[in-house]
């Protein structure tokens, strides 16, 4: 991290350091994760472990008088020290995985920074930006939020030069109440961008509204009409990938343009992405079985492209999805719990296995699909083990409370 001295941090709580300290070259939440010479912020519980932190080699711990605005303050101060290129992704769904794309675009090219894991929240990104180092060229940052109003505080101290917005779908709806709102959220990234800054938005009438200002460069993606043929502007890139979800085409051209903006070369060739533990997972079982391991979340269009992808795997296998309820919805949720039932149905799904109580209406649209319902991951494993046959293709996938990582952790034991 570049550096940052003990007089800057002293405003923000209760600093102790050590006597030979004058800067602190990193910032940890987690004491497990200190490195010599790193600060150590004691958010929440964090108190109880000030002492291991100096054990690790802590060389300043901070009891800050608010944890957030601390944090927020330490990022700021790197950011503004760094002349990184900082590019914040934010959207619905596919946050993540189009993060990793850009990555492994990137990285061969420029000394890169990006999002650890699920780190895209109020803590999260803070240290994200402090893992900058002086030799850092390019910081890629995704946003995430739950309500209107965070991605705006979020920005104001990443100050992204880009803004990526993979798309616009129903999640968070027990907050924020409607789609319109949440294509307003997420366009709060478009308004934080600088005068000269680019904006790589999808074709997406919510987002329109907010697409009016004139002094960046907005550039609009559409879907991939041949998977592995990418056209950015006036020419076609061929790009062979080892991933092969539609959807997950759509956000690798949206990681090609912004590489466009970034000056990153892009030619033809292959590109191998590692998404994560949980995300798109391909796994094959014993008996010919192919497990598509898609548990990490779920919303209503990250299940029916997932289902999509389940038909495009199976070709003339059997097809068997275990599929978990969806939070978040607020009151449209049995109703887009049964549009992806419906989707079941499109898909050619055989057996569905349908898990928690909103799950049900899954199966209450199913109309022609063997279905069970079941209340837990654990009765769904032991489901699952009895009806699945030599040659299947399984998908599995819910929100992450539905804990449906035990289904698949137990189809591989």
């Amino acid at each position: 991290m570049i550096a940052l001295e003990l007089e800057l941090i002293e405003p923000l709580g209760r600093l102790s350091a050590r006597p030979w300290v004058d800067a602190v070259t990193g910032v940890e939440i987690d004491s497990r994760r200190i490195e010599e010479g790193d600060l150590f912020v004691a958010v929440g519980g964090g108190v109880d472990f000030i002492a291991h932190a100096l054990a690790r080699g802590a060389g300043a711990t901070l009891v800050p008088d608010e944890a957030h605005a601390a944090l927020a303050t330490l990022a700021g101060a790197v950011r503004e020290r760094s002349g990184a290129r900082v590019v914040g992704i934010t959207g619905a769904i596919g946050k993540t995985t189009t993060r990793e794309i850009l990555r492994s675009l990137c990285a061969p090219h420029l000394r890169t920074v990006a999002t650890e894991a699920n780190y895209n929240n109020e803590l999260g990104v803070p240290l994200t930006l402090c893992r900058i180092e002086p030799d850092t060229e390019l910081c890629l940052v995704e946003l995430g939020m739950r309500g209107l109003g965070q991605i705006a505080s979020l920005a104001r101290f990443v100050r992204p030069g880009i803004g990526l917005i993979t798309n616009i779908a129903p999640v968070h709806l027990e907050a924020l109440g409607s789609v319109e709102n949440v294509a307003r959220a997420k366009a709060e990234l478009v308004a934080a961008l600088p005068p000269g800054g680019a904006a790589v938005v999808p074709e997406e009438p919510l987002l329109e509204p907010y697409l009016t200002r004139t002094d960046i460069d907005i550039r609009r993606f559409g879907h991939v009409e041949e998977p592995g043929r990418y056209r950015l502007g006036g020419r076609t890139v061929q790009l062979e990938t080892n991933y092969r979800a539609r959807h997950q085409l759509d956000n690798t051209l949206a990681a090609l343009i912004v590489c466009e903006l970034l000056g990153v070369p892009v030619s033809d060739g292959r590109l191998e992405v590692e998404f994560g533990p949980l995300r798109e997972e391909l796994v094959e079982l014993p008996g010919g079985v192919l497990l598509l391991n898609d548990c990490y979340n779920a919303s209503p269009r990250s299940m029916r492209a997932a289902l999509a992808h389940l038909a495009e795997l199976a070709q003339g296998r059997r097809r068997v999805a275990v599929l978990g309820e969806m939070a978040e919805l607020g009151e449209q949720a049995r109703e887009l719990h049964r549009a992806v039932g419906a989707a079941a149905v499109a898909a050619g799904v055989s057996e569905l296995v349908a898990v928690g109580e909103l799950a049900g209406e899954y199966a209450a649209a199913a109309d022609g699909v063997r279905t069970r319902r079941v209340g837990s991951a654990a009765e769904a494993a032991e489901v699952l083990a009895l009806l699945l046959q030599p040659g299947d293709v399984v998908l599995v996938k819910g929100s992450r409370a539905a804990g449906l990582e035990a289904v698949a952790a137990n189809l591989r034991l």
